[in-house]
């Protein structure tokens, strides 16, 4: 395993996880915790991968491939950004698609 190999992962699950909590605490602070919680829950996104087979694969690029992270779904989630009550729903389901599309590029 080389350096590659390890880093791929760290990023990817980094910036899944530590990337939100910053942003909840630069953006809101007083209430930080709430506002983490809300974008750790848009990962509940990756359900749809529970409808692949194989169920994981390290190789395979999310984008395109499962339904809630095909292009349709991201495009309804950018309407999402319009409305005060979803903003931070989207925000946290577009920092996601960022997340995995950035494993995309890692893979070519």
């Amino acid at each position: 395993m080389d350096f590659a190999d390890l880093l791929r992962p760290t990023l990817h699950y980094g910036m899944h996880f530590l990337v939100p909590g910053l942003f909840a605490w630069i953006f809101y602070r007083d209430s930080w915790k709430k506002a983490w919680l809300i974008l750790l829950a848009t990962m509940l996104v990756d359900l749809d991968h529970l409808l692949a087979t194989p169920l994981f694969d390290p190789n395979r690029c999310s984008i395109g491939f499962h339904p809630l992270h095909s292009e349709i779904a991201i495009g309804l989630y950018v309407v999402l950004l319009f409305f005060r009550p979803t903003r931070l729903i989207a925000i946290g389901l577009l920092w996601h698609m960022v997340t995995d599309y950035q494993d995309c590029l890692w893979l070519k």
